[in-house]
């Protein structure tokens, strides 16, 4: 399916191919309805779809402070062959919602916006980029290792569906606590987050709650995620003192007893994160693993 540029595009990069000449736009020039036809027109065969209105493209962008002035749509004559997101934060950079048409892949122009995107972080002073992969996306992986982004962790998307809770919790007392509590304890985070789960992208996706474990045994901890109508999502742990996996089991327990019919899923937990035997035992399921890597730009 072709998908043509607006009238209204004006060129602001060229790239040669050999034999061919492509454009590369700011993202900012198209509409968020022409981004979302494009970016999922790029995923109808991709090992994990995740298809997205334009609503959401524009929450996404929104959520993670993507620059959609340094992000860029490849263009070639009226044909929009691929896009990518870069967000920009202090000091880094994250390429996100990278995807090409089909029938142009292998053809270098994944590698041309991968480079532009580099190019465009440099000038936001970052000092390096992050990307993360799909375990199997084997060509994706390829390109950036020949990019020389170096694989940092895996990091594990996990899904709960609404179920009662089926195991005995540790015996604890848990405190709610209120959303400026809930952001006072991310910032101070002991676990290295990925961009997904830092502070700026909950404190962006808002409808932050959480709870205050004390354990019998004089163990502590906390637990704040975001609470939507639909769904249980962006789940942080920390165990401040004691045993983390009983820690983790009696906020997860009491979440699900608390938020019974709602499904829950959370991103890039890291895989050897010392809570994710609890998830286990709360029934969570790994969706699917992605790679994690960083390239130094300093």
């Amino acid at each position: 399916m072709s998908i043509l540029v607006a009238q209204t595009v004006h060129e602001s990069y060229v790239n040669i191919l050999p034999g061919r000449q492509i454009k590369l736009i700011p993202a900012s020039v198209f509409s968020y309805e022409e981004l979302t036809e494009a970016y999922n027109q790029t995923r109808v065969d991709y090992i994990v779809p995740m298809p997205m209105n334009a609503a959401k493209l524009q929450e996404y962008v929104e959520t993670y402070d993507v620059d959609m002035d340094a992000s860029a749509v490849v263009v070639e004559g009226s044909q929009i062959l691929a896009l990518g997101m870069l967000g920009v934060r202090e000091g880094r950079a994250w390429i996100t919602r990278l995807g090409v048409i089909r029938s142009n892949r292998r053809q270098h122009v994944g590698w041309t916006l991968v480079s532009h995107l580099i190019d465009q972080a440099r000038q936001k002073k970052a000092n390096h980029i992050i990307i993360e992969v799909i375990d199997d996306n084997l060509p994706a992986l390829s390109l950036f290792s020949k990019k020389d982004f170096k694989p940092t962790r895996e990091l594990l998307v996990l899904r709960r569906p609404p179920a009662s809770v089926k195991i005995t919790p540790p015996e604890a007392k848990v405190e709610t606590l209120s959303y400026t509590d809930a952001v006072q304890l991310l910032r101070q985070r002991s676990s290295k987050p990925s961009w997904i789960d830092e502070y700026e992208s909950l404190i962006n996706a808002g409808n932050l709650s959480a709870f205050y474990a004390t354990l019998t045994d004089g163990s502590e901890g906390w637990l704040v995620y975001q609470n939507t109508v639909f769904q249980l999502g962006r789940l942080v742990l920390q165990t401040e003192i004691g045993s983390q996996i009983d820690v983790a089991s009696a906020l997860l327990c009491h979440l699900h007893a608390q938020h019974p019919v709602q499904d829950t899923k959370t991103e890039n937990l890291p895989a050897n994160d010392p809570h994710w035997p609890a998830f286990k035992r709360l029934d969570y399921l790994m969706t699917f693993r992605r790679v994690e890597m960083v390239l130094s730009l300093s």
